[in-house]
């Protein structure tokens, strides 16, 4: 019976292993997912359709998730992930011929392909490219690339967070380009300016700007000055800016009544109009709000009427003036900085007054090279003209068309050279020679039988002008000329945010130098020089001495007429070439002659000078109206030369009495 026993126990527990395997199969390890494969596997739904209102921790995860999420985040940006549909499971998608190749979105690793109906693809809107490009970052600031890091920099420059300080400082140590670190260590000081944990860290990078001129400096400290307007019942409390007195410049009653209209804490005002409606519409058995009708003549019976009205609810609530007065009494006013901390208010104010010195003086400088910048160009124009008049006596009213004939030379010359460099440097002498031999045969045909008869010259040199013009017209049209500069002079030199000019406007510069010192070695140490200056002061005697005043004169009118033509040349390379260019500068021009003093190269170069910073200094206080500005300089000229009449360097000798 015993070893019966033994045998039934021996056979079930023989049987009950097998019949367990048959009743469940063996459970499958499941794989651990960690690191950025696990944030992406958790969040993968926010992933596939990311709303820019709350993906931003998603986004803050993904960045601290560690290796592999520069890649990601760069692949979710640029448009490159998909959702399988089936399982929601995000991939790196490449499109192929079939559909899709799929890659593992953490590592990068090959996860077969996938039919197109299979995927989802995410395409992130720019809110969303926004944030992941922030997020990007703290990772572009240490990439190998210079350019990615410059990138970053712009980045981070424009749209910035207290969260970017720390990855931004510790980029720096390990930063080998200069130019990049000083990018770094400047962006590190604004952003410690306005996202610093500490005011004396705050504190200290206002100060370690000192008197920048920077716009992203002034851009820093602006909003920690920001103030608003507010209202208090008792003494004002916060980081006050400024105390207000209603009443006072500046602050009147009805702007303290409307602060507090503004802020719930007193009705509207009741306006004289609304009163008297009001009390029309509530006229019951001869009088309103119980006072008689005959008592509303008196302005405090009208405002009790209204206030019984408003009692019984009849009215909506108003503000008679004494009622606006007393509340207005009953409140304190101030303006509140933005900024809660005094101490950072105060050195932003410090730094702030110290930049403002420096930026009028900079602004000072700026109008000065601009005010030299015209100057320059107005001396080129008018010095054929000096020459002319200075000798001849002539007014030449056609001294506009040569500057643009000077002009047009330089823009056919590019239609054949397409180097510019080349082309401007051939334009030059060829605009000399070209507008020499115009005024050559100018002198021969007209002016020479005009001699001393100067209002029929004037008239002659006018006609020749409009004939000019319309000849442009013909030849080249209406439409404005491109004489284009070369590209070593595109841009400008920049000395800070608030100095500038262009290279062309030096260029200008230069050569108006250029030709000052030309003309000055042809005057004095040529015999041409000799000739000329003989010519100005006694024509007579030069001529007793052999010189021809005739063959003078024809030079200098052609000399004149070339260095115009040079001139088109210089203002086409800035200006608009068309037929009217040089009108634009004939009456400065004349202007410049006159005021300098007529026939003497100093004079020229100091009436351009005043002209040109005379123009400047009225268009810099009244920069919306250019136009007025030359109205004011025309009068102040003749008020000028009404004191100065020979100009500020006159000649002397028997030519200053012709």
């Amino acid at each position: 019976m015993r070893s019966l026993f033994l045998a039934l126990v021996a056979s079930l527990a023989l049987a009950l292993p097998a019949a367990a395997q048959d009743a469940a199969p063996p459970v499958p390890v499941a794989t651990v997912q960690i690191g950025l494969a696990a944030v992406i596997a958790e969040n993968a739904a926010a992933i596939a359709k990311p709303s820019r209102q709350s993906i931003g921790p998603v986004i803050a995860a993904l960045g601290q998730a560690g290796e592999g999420a520069p890649d990601f985040l760069q692949a979710w940006a640029d448009k490159k992930l998909g959702a399988r549909k089936a399982d929601g499971a995000i991939f790196r998608v490449t499109k192929t011929a079939d559909g899709y190749a799929l890659a593992d979105p953490a590592t990068g690793a090959d996860r077969g392909t996938a039919a197109k109906a299979e995927i989802a693809e995410i395409k992130p809107n720019a809110g969303v490219r926004g944030l992941i490009a922030s997020a990007l970052i703290q990772f572009q600031l240490s990439d190998p690339d210079p350019k990615q890091r410059l990138a970053a920099l712009t980045t981070l420059a424009r749209d910035s967070a207290a969260e970017h300080l720390a990855p931004l400082a510790a980029s720096i140590d390990a930063e080998t380009d200069p130019a990049i670190k000083a990018q770094k260590e400047r962006l590190l000081g604004l952003l410690t300016i306005r996202f610093g944990t500490t005011p004396a860290a705050r504190i200290a990078a206002i100060e370690s700007f000192g008197a920048d001129l920077g716009l992203d400096f002034r851009a820093a400290l602006n909003p920690i000055l920001a103030t608003s307007r507010q209202v208090f019942d008792a003494a004002p409390t916060g980081n006050v800016a400024a105390l207000l007195t209603p009443g006072k410049p500046g602050f009147s009653e009805a702007e303290a009544y409307d602060l507090l209209v503004d802020q719930g804490l007193a009705p509207k005002r009741l306006s004289p109009a609304d009163l008297r409606a009001a009390l029309e519409a509530h006229l019951e058995n001869g009088a309103v709000g119980g006072v008689p009708v005959a008592e509303l003549d008196d302005p405090a019976k009208r405002e009790a009427a209204y206030a019984a009205l408003e009692a019984a609810g009849r009215v909506p609530a108003g503000a008679t003036p004494a009622e606006v007065t007393a509340a207005v009494a009953a409140h304190r006013f101030a303006d509140i900085f933005a900024e809660p901390d005094p101490a950072v208010t105060e050195a932003a104010k410090a730094a702030l007054q110290s930049v403002s010195l420096k930026v009028s003086a900079m602004q000072g400088a700026d109008l000065t090279l601009d005010a030299l910048s015209l100057a320059s160009i107005y001396f080129l124009a008018a010095i054929g003209l000096a020459i002319t008049f200075g000798v001849m006596r002539v007014i030449n009213m056609a001294h506009g068309e040569f500057i643009t004939m000077g002009a047009y030379t330089g823009y056919v010359v590019q239609q054949f050279i397409s180097d510019y460099t080349i082309s401007i440097v051939v334009a030059l002498p060829l605009a000399f020679a070209v507008t020499f031999a115009a005024g050559v045969a100018m002198e021969r045909l007209v002016i020479r039988h005009l001699a001393r008869r100067p209002l029929e010259t004037l008239l002659a040199t006018f006609g020749i002008s409009i004939a000019l013009q319309q000849l442009f017209k013909n030849i080249f049209g209406t439409q404005a000329r491109p004489l284009t500069a070369p590209e070593w002079l595109d841009g400008a030199w920049v000395l800070n945010d608030i100095v500038s000019i262009s290279y062309i406007r030096i260029a200008i510069f230069v050569l108006a130098l250029a030709f000052l010192g030309l003309f000055l070695l042809v005057m004095k140490r040529t015999r041409l020089g000799l000739e000329v200056r003989a010519v100005t002061q006694n024509p007579s005697m030069a001529a007793s001495m052999g010189i021809n005043p005739d063959r003078i004169t024809m030079l200098t009118f052609g000399l004149g007429s070339g260095i115009a033509g040079i001139a088109g040349v210089a203002i086409g390379l800035f200006a608009k070439v068309t037929s009217e260019l040089g009108a634009d500068y004939i009456v400065q021009s004349f202007m410049t002659v006159v005021v300098g003093g007529v026939g003497n190269i100093w004079g020229t170069l100091a009436g351009a000078t005043l002209v040109g910073g005379l123009q400047k200094g009225i268009e810099a206080l009244n920069p919306a109206n250019t136009l007025a500005a030359q109205t004011w300089m025309i009068l102040f000229i003749i008020i000028f030369i009404q004191f100065r009449p020979r100009g500020i360097i006159a000649l002397r000798g028997r030519a200053a009495g012709d």
